[in-house]
């Protein structure tokens, strides 16, 4: 069996390990149609999605042509209220996801998750999907405090130090995350399914994957 050398993979959450465009999309559409806005149709969302709960709420504030930081504080809680309550309905992992983590970890490789969500709701929504248990961590983007998101190395290296350490690879979908392995020294794995379809090229990864089968071979393949 061909090593693998990495002691520990992680991965982004939204669009990257699960596809919650749709549980999002309704959670803004929400907020927006208590004051009279939208709905948007989750072509319009997804892109704004992968760079906190508040940016996303605000780019879609701007794509109603409404600009007031105000307005932004009111709706963001009834947003995230609406999100936390019906926050697995649509929500699923991408094609072939179970079936790389089970190869990993039967190779002896850690998994763990760096995500811009809040910390609680991505344990939420691991939980109503039956997979926290396979992560040595899952951090968040308010798990240590504001200010601290990807692109930041912050919360990478907290999901490592977290996770046990040792060599690490991490995955995502926006220059958010490969932006932040690059300031971690972390190598990275651009997936194009995401909510943001780029190469992994245009991202700055090392590498690229269009299907998690190709996972475990890319990173069989990988110099030790």
């Amino acid at each position: 069996m061909t090593q693998i050398p990495f002691d520990l993979v992680g991965f982004d959450l939204d669009g990257t390990l699960l596809d919650t465009g749709a549980d999002l999309t309704a959670a803004v559409n929400h907020a927006l149609g208590t004051i009279g806005h939208g709905p948007f149709p989750i072509e319009t969302i997804r892109p704004f999605i992968g760079r906190g709960a508040r940016r996303m709420l605000e780019r879609a504030l701007c794509e109603a042509g409404v600009q007031d930081e105000d307005l932004l504080d009111e709706l963001l809680p009834i947003m995230l209220d609406h999100y936390a309550a019906n926050i697995a309905v649509h929500t699923q992992p991408y094609p072939g996801l179970a079936e790389a983590m089970d190869r990993l970890a039967e190779r002896g490789v850690r998994l763990a998750i760096c995500t811009n969500k809040r910390e609680a709701l991505a344990r939420s929504l691991l939980d109503q999907l039956r997979l926290t248990s396979r992560f040595a961590a899952i951090i968040g983007g308010d798990t240590l405090g504001p200010n601290r998101l990807k692109p930041l190395p912050d919360l990478l290296l907290e999901m490592v130090a977290r996770a046990g350490g040792g060599r690490t690879i991490f995955l995502g979908d926006t220059d958010n995350d490969t932006r932040a392995a690059q300031a971690a020294g972390i190598p990275s794995i651009a997936v194009s399914f995401g909510f943001v379809p780029c190469t992994a090229e245009e991202l700055g990864a090392d590498a690229g994957i269009d299907h998690y089968d190709e996972l475990v071979p890319l990173l069989e393949s990988w110099p030790a």
